[in-house]
C-alpha cells in the first residue's frame, strides 16, 4: 500500500462511527454521504458541517429563518462567584417545557459563565469595533490581492471567535462549536432554535460602558 493510501486509511479509521451518525442525524444525508464529508474534511466536524451548509444539505439550516417566539430564560451560577443569565427561543411552547431544551438552555448558560463571550453571534459585533479590527488586517495584509477579503474575513473570524458565543469551542465537546451543538439541537427537536441575549455577572467585576 502506497503512503498516501496508508495515509488516507488513517484518515477514516479516526473518524469514529458516532461522529459519522452525529452529522448525518444533523444533515439528513446517508451514512456514506457524511462519511466522506468527514473524511473529505479530516476528521473536523464543523468544517463538514459548514461544507455540507454551502451545498444546501443540513436539514437545520433550512429552519433557521423560522421566527422564534417562545423558549426559556435559564441561569448558571459557580460557587457563588460567577453567575449567567441566557434567553433561548424556539418556535412552539411544546418544545420549550421538554427536558432536552431545558438541558440545551442551562448548559448555553454554563457557556456563559465559563467562556466569558461578549456577543451572542458576529452579526451583534459594533461595527466600529469591526472596521477598526478590519483596518488593522489590511493595513498589515501582503498576501495575493485576489484572496485578499477572503482571507482577512477568516483573520476577523477568528479573531473575535473567543468573544463570540456561537464561534466558541462547546465546553463540553470541542470538537465542536457552540452553534454545532445548537444545530444538533435543531435537527433533533425539528424547530429553529436562537440565543437572543445573555448577561455575565462576576463578584467584583463591573462591566465597562
Amino acid at each position: 500500500m502506497s503512503d498516501e493510501l496508508k495515509e488516507k486509511a488513517g484518515e477514516v479509521k479516526a473518524i469514529s462511527i458516532e461522529l459519522i451518525k452525529k452529522l448525518k442525524e444533523l444533515s439528513g444525508v446517508g451514512l456514506t454521504d457524511a462519511k466522506q464529508a468527514l473524511v473529505e474534511a479530516k476528521g473536523d466536524f464543523d468544517q463538514a458541517l459548514d461544507a455540507m451548509r454551502k451545498k444546501g444539505m443540513t436539514k437545520a439550516e433550512k429552519r433557521g429563518d423560522r421566527e422564534t417566539r417562545e423558549g426559556r430564560i435559564d441561569s448558571y451560577i459557580h460557587d457563588g462567584r460567577i453567575g449567567a443569565i441566557v434567553e433561548v427561543n424556539c418556535e412552539t411552547s411544546f418544545v420549550a417545557k421538554t427536558d432536552e431544551f431545558k438541558d440545551l438552555a442551562h448548559k448555553i448558560a454554563m457557556q456563559v459563565a465559563s467562556m466569558a463571550p461578549l456577543y451572542v453571534g458576529m452579526e451583534d459585533i459594533p461595527e466600529k469595533e469591526m472596521k477598526k479590527v478590519r483596518k488593522e488586517f489590511e493595513e498589515k495584509f501582503s498576501g495575493p490581492e485576489n484572496m485578499k477579503e477572503q482571507i482577512i474575513d477568516g483573520q476577523i473570524k477568528k479573531a473575535f471567535s473567543e468573544k463570540v458565543l456561537m464561534e466558541q469551542p462547546y465546553i463540553l465537546d470541542d470538537s465542536m462549536t457552540v452553534a454545532s451543538y445548537i444545530k444538533e439541537a435543531i435537527a433533533k427537536t425539528g424547530e429553529n432554535i436562537t440565543v437572543r441575549q445573555f448577561r455575565r455577572l462576576e463578584l467584583g467585576v463591573t462591566e465597562e460602558a
